[in-house]
């Protein structure tokens, strides 16, 4: 997730219950989830945390009293050091892991293969990669996703669920994987997908696209994915109301993402997630409206291929972070919002 908007006259700029050992990766309960790589760099610079009663406290333990069980974080190459843009390195997501796992949480791990934000707006390589020929590009993406992996491995994470590129509707890995050359853009999905398996092979691969009421978009990218023999296990979908054009009201599109998380099931077989939601930190109870649907849509898709839901950066409060679709409020606690993970 990253954009540049204008909110509230700022613009903004940004983009199983157990613990999972190597025989535990088989599907558990639906997973509610919550993407917060902000979290070491929140911590770092003195934010607190406050529970619903007011009382300081662990963003996991507010996180899983209020029915978090997942927990999505990104890998960035060769970040720099920005408090918002920068960090996620394998050794920050290793260590975050680490945390996660203690708590319980089942992990998904978000390779962005760049060194900040790679979303629809932007796929840069990473600059260690720059002047490598197609070739060297499929060996980077392989090293590099095997690393990752195998440095998680090495503290016994095994996660649930990792990620081949970030919202990719255009591709990944400016120009050499730009959808316009297919062929390219699913060899080197298909590196990022041995590599993964190499080293965990019950992980399931997870290949994300935005706009998850958007039928044709996802269904022309996910065409051309099989017609290009791209291997993955799990379509991934970012659902952002705000995101779309004249920031509608969630009513507006829920129907076409629960129509359009059932056709991609049926169609391509394979299991759905919406692993990026978000909504609008000052109308709490209209996101917590969204979240409860979203997750109703997820769960009517047949044959339980509906795997879950997961907010993203619920906890990245914008008096931190200026990002305005966080479930977090000004005076620290989390908002209503945060409610709707408790909902059966």
């Amino acid at each position: 997730m990253k954009r540049s908007i204008v909110y509230s006259l700022v613009i903004f700029t940004f983009s199983g219950t157990e613990l999972l050992a190597p025989t535990n990766l088989v599907a558990q309960n639906f997973a509610k989830g919550a993407d917060i790589s902000w979290l070491p760099q929140m911590e770092a610079t003195n934010y607190k945390f406050y529970n619903d009663q007011g009382q300081e406290q662990d963003c996991f333990q507010i996180l899983k009293d209020h029915g978090i069980n997942t927990i999505r974080l990104r890998t960035w190459v060769n970040p720099s050091t920005d408090k918002v843009s920068g960090h996620c390195s394998k050794e920050e997501t290793v260590a975050l892991a680490q945390r996660a796992q203690k708590w319980g949480m089942r992990v998904m791990i978000d390779f962005h293969y760049s060194d900040s934000w790679a979303d629809p707006g932007k796929q840069k390589k990473p600059a260690a990669w720059e002047g490598h020929d197609f070739t060297q590009l499929q060996q980077d993406v392989y090293r590099y996703t095997l690393e990752v992996m195998s440095a998680l491995k090495a503290v016994n994470i095994y996660p649930e669920w990792v990620q081949i590129g970030n919202e990719t509707p255009g591709g990944m890995i400016y120009p050499e994987g730009s959808t316009a050359n297919w062929s390219q853009l699913a060899q080197l999905i298909n590196k990022g997908y041995d590599a993964v398996k190499a080293v965990s092979p019950k992980s399931k691969v997870i290949l994300h696209l935005d706009q998850g009421n958007n039928k044709e978009r996802f269904r022309t990218w996910f065409d051309n994915a099989q017609k290009h023999g791209a291997k993955y296990d799990v379509i991934g979908l970012s659902y952002y109301p705000f995101w779309l054009p004249g920031n509608p009201d969630y009513t507006l599109s829920i129907n076409n993402l629960g129509e359009n998380l059932k056709e991609l099931a049926a169609r391509y077989n394979k299991e759905v997630m919406v692993v990026e939601v978000g909504g609008e930190d000052t109308k709490a109870q209209n996101t917590y409206d969204m979240l409860v649907a979203v997750q109703n849509k997820v769960k009517a898709v047949p044959n339980k291929k509906g795997l879950g839901v997961i907010y993203w950066e619920p906890q990245g409060a914008r008096s931190w972070s200026n990002y305005g679709l966080s479930a977090w409020g000004a005076d620290g606690k989390p908002t209503k919002a945060l409610d709707a993970f408790l909902v059966k």
